[in-house]
């Protein structure tokens, strides 16, 4: 069966150059955005409930602009005055140059590591006496705290932003031909906001092998994977998939 409509469960790329955009116009289909989760802060009385005190703390590892935000959100909840002299350990060079949006950068001491959490070693090593607040989500990839734990550094994890499954309903009587899915969390949205959903002709595109898994769990059938070798990315899978079922358009 041919595809004409996409339905990617995420928000809307802000890049004009997006691939997505790419895909769309090259093979004159239709794709829309829509997040079938999202992130809501977590307030400083809960925080606080975690037995956390920013005052504690002399290093801040952050591992996403959703943390970024967050951390100087509950600083500013809770009248925490971020000093000067405050370490900020940042997993990638994208979530460095977004932690610009509240520092003025080369007034602080900004470590950076190359893409994966495990690339912090390192430096967290390096200044191994420090005092570090992880700041994260409910669903904090397990990599996180088994490095910390094997640094052997004084080090806390505290839930400052947590996953949410959107309202979809008004999604009810619209029909795709594809859905696009990057988490677990995403399925299980699908599912929560559509109990009864059955995928008939749907295809299921999935990014990554927990997704994957989720989506085998809830017993769809899964056309489209990625990453792979021949197709790293979604939009590769997609339109690996397009130009197959496509043909003869």
């Amino acid at each position: 069966m041919k595809v004409k409509t996409i339905l990617v469960s995420q928000p809307e790329p802000k890049v004009e150059n997006s691939p997505y955009f790419e895909l769309q116009q090259k093979h004159k289909i239709k794709i829309d955005f829509r997040p079938f989760i999202h992130v809501e802060g977590v307030s400083a009385k809960e925080i606080r409930l975690q037995k956390i005190d920013l005052n504690h703390y002399t290093a801040i590892i952050l591992t996403s602009r959703n943390a970024v935000d967050h951390f100087f959100r509950v600083a500013d909840e809770m009248r925490y005055k971020v000093p000067e002299g405050l370490k900020y350990f940042c997993q990638s060079e994208a979530v460095a140059f977004y932690l610009q949006k509240y520092v003025v950068y080369r007034k602080r001491k900004i470590y950076v590591g190359a893409k994966d959490f495990a690339d912090l070693s390192p430096l967290i090593k390096k200044y191994k006496d420090e005092k570090f607040l992880l700041p994260a989500s409910d669903q904090l990839n397990a990599d996180a705290p088994i490095t910390l734990n094997n640094l052997k550094v004084d080090w806390a994890q505290a839930v400052f932003y947590k996953t949410v499954m959107s309202d979809l309903s008004d999604l009810a009587d619209v029909y795709y031909d594809v859905l696009a899915f990057f988490s677990p969390t995403g399925i299980k949205s699908l599912f929560k906001n559509f109990p009864d959903f059955k995928q008939n002709n749907t295809r299921i595109a999935v990014f990554g092998s927990t997704t994957q898994k989720e989506a085998l769990d809830h017993g769809l059938r899964i056309d489209i994977l990625a990453p792979t070798p021949e197709t790293p990315s979604m939009t590769m899978a997609l339109e690996k998939y397009i130009n197959e079922a496509n043909k003869g358009k």
